[in-house]
């Protein structure tokens, strides 16, 4: 797969998010196709989840779900064919405001460490507004900032309005999802609600059963009235085939990487 986009091959992309899951979510497709065209992809993700949901209690005999979380994450990994996956302990439900300092300067630390040619992070809206996604983005936009002429090309990962409630519609009439089924108890139409257009967007139609398998990884998160847990390749194709992504006006001396996977979006 590296002739898929040949400047790739050798370069290092670092991925911050939040939660396990939140990488397959957000841009599982993106990520196994910079795998695919030779990129080491690192994933930094800030907490373990321990106060996410439990779609099987046996799944967590031991009570502690963000071990198992963890766990998961690191299937899913491998799935997309992440390299490297840091899993900081920073308390789940409060990134946005518990040891803010110490997180951005480990997300600094690592792009020192790992000198990334490339950084994705959630967009301001953290797809949905979820805090812990906000503070994430923030941090990772105020680490980035601070490596001023330093600074790699940082990218916002987006989703555009009715991606989710799409998904939704398809799972409920083919008969696989109940009604009243949403993700994670979020409404589908909360995702992308306020999101600013795109710059590009990532064709990942062939790297979608990936993206797909990745989220069954997250077997804790994967309820039966989750839509993800109740679509096909071919609904996944449809609705989660194209990533949305916009880079962030920050001046660096770090030549467009992400951009080459992806076509432009021209305003109207």
């Amino acid at each position: 797969m590296a002739a898929d986009a040949p400047g790739l091959a050798g370069r290092t992309i670092l991925a911050v998010f939040a939660h396990p899951d939140d990488e397959s979510v957000a841009c599982g497709g993106t990520l196994a196709r910079l795998a695919d065209a030779g990129a080491r992809v690192v994933l930094l993700c800030a907490s373990r989840g321990e106060r996410g949901s439990t779609s099987d209690p046996s799944l967590v005999s031991d009570g502690d779900l963000g071990r198992v979380r963890a766990q998961e994450l690191r299937a899913a990994a491998a799935v997309l064919g992440i390299s490297e996956v840091l899993i900081f302990d920073h308390p789940d439900g409060d990134l946005r405001w518990a040891h803010a300092l110490e997180l951005e300067a480990e997300i600094v630390a690592t792009i020192r460490r790992y000198r990334p040619d490339g950084v994705i992070t959630f967009a301001e809206d953290g797809l949905y507004w979820h805090l812990d996604h906000i503070g994430v983005h923030e941090r990772t936009d105020d680490a980035v900032r601070s490596l001023e002429a330093d600074a790699p090309p940082l990218y916002f990962v987006t989703m555009p309005k009715g991606v989710m409630r799409a998904v939704v519609e398809a799972a409920i009439s083919n008969g696989w999802a109940p009604e009243g089924s949403s993700f994670w108890g979020i409404t589908a139409d909360a995702f992308g609600a306020a999101a600013k257009p795109p710059t590009f967007v990532v064709d990942v139609r062939p790297w979608v059963a990936r993206k797909l398998a990745a989220l069954h990884c997250h077997r804790t998160q994967m309820s039966a009235s989750n839509p993800f847990a109740r679509i096909d390749e071919t609904v996944a194709r449809r609705c989660l085939g194209i990533e949305h992504f916009r880079r962030a006006p920050i001046d660096t001396s770090g030549e467009s990487v992400l951009e080459l996977l992806g076509e432009p979006v021209t305003s109207r």
